[in-house]
């Protein structure tokens, strides 16, 4: 069996961290996040083209091979792009703890080998080595412990599977779920107050790396930085839209990938486990 364990609802996120009250537990996930940011999660054409980038990278790097492959999307918030890779590959699974938006995805998208699963993503319901390929498309930020989400993935996946990973860097000028300049890069408890200032909410949850953090979160896999690529090459990876060929922001992101990798607003990673 693939999935191994049912994670739905809060009784069984409780049994899942039994040193933790369910109150706690509660607090420590963004259960809701798609209510935090409707009009992203919810915009079919903006996630279908984010879609595109994730499978045009993963193409390149299995070499075009994907129909029959196994894949596990961590943090699949409504399904819209998780249903548009399913296509591709042999059976799709999307985990999120995301109930409004796993009901969903499940309503709209639901289909034969795509399947939603009701999960957090320090526990991941999946067997040992069952899936080829994993998706954690900006992910991180959003979870308790990034480094028991990546020991899961690793867990999940067969020797020489992949993980396509996507990331914000702490050090952004713009934080992007806020939309509040060095939101990301000050010390927590002044962001804090900085947010509540600003009318964004009572807290910033959300817990970005620098580069160097990002390295070290993923010491366990084999890193290919497909960053560059994609900026030197937007065409190939379906990322005209943020990246336009020949614009004066393609060659002020080529310029930071040359002088000043650590600064990039965002990376994309592959990660591969090793073989045995």
């Amino acid at each position: 069996m693939i999935l191994h364990r049912k994670m739905d609802g809060p009784a069984a996120m409780k049994s899942a961290a039994p040193n933790m009250s369910l109150k706690s537990l509660n607090k420590a996930y963004q259960t809701d996040y798609s209510r935090f940011l409707p009009g992203a999660m919810y915009n079919v054409d903006q996630r279908r083209q984010k879609a595109k980038k994730i499978l045009a990278v993963l193409a390149d790097a299995l070499n075009g091979k994907m129909a029959g492959l196994r894949v596990v999307d961590v943090g699949c918030s409504t399904g819209i792009m998780t249903a548009f890779m399913a296509g591709h590959f042999g059976m799709t699974v999307g985990l999120d703890i995301d109930k409004e938006a796993l009901a969903y995805a499940a309503a709209r998208h639901g289909s034969q080998g795509l399947f939603f699963v009701n999960s957090d993503a320090l526990h991941l319901p999946v067997a040992d080595e069952s899936f080829d390929v994993a998706v954690c498309a900006h992910v991180y930020e959003h979870v308790p412990d990034a480094e028991q989400m990546m020991g899961e993935i690793r867990r999940v996946l067969k020797p020489g599977g992949l993980c396509f990973f996507s990331a914000g860097n702490r050090l952004s000028w713009m934080e992007p779920h806020y939309q509040l300049p060095l939101l990301s890069a000050i010390p927590k408890p002044l962001a804090h107050r900085y947010v509540r200032f600003m009318g964004r909410g009572e807290e910033y949850y959300e817990k970005h790396l620098t580069y160097w953090g990002l390295r070290r979160l993923l010491s366990g896999f084999h890193v290919t930085d497909y960053t560059a690529k994609i900026i030197h090459d937007p065409e190939s990876y379906a990322a005209t839209d943020v990246c336009p060929p020949g614009s004066r922001r393609q060659s002020l992101a080529k310029l930071l990938c040359r002088v000043a990798h650590w600064l990039n607003p965002t990376y994309v990673f592959i990660l591969r486990k090793d073989t045995p």
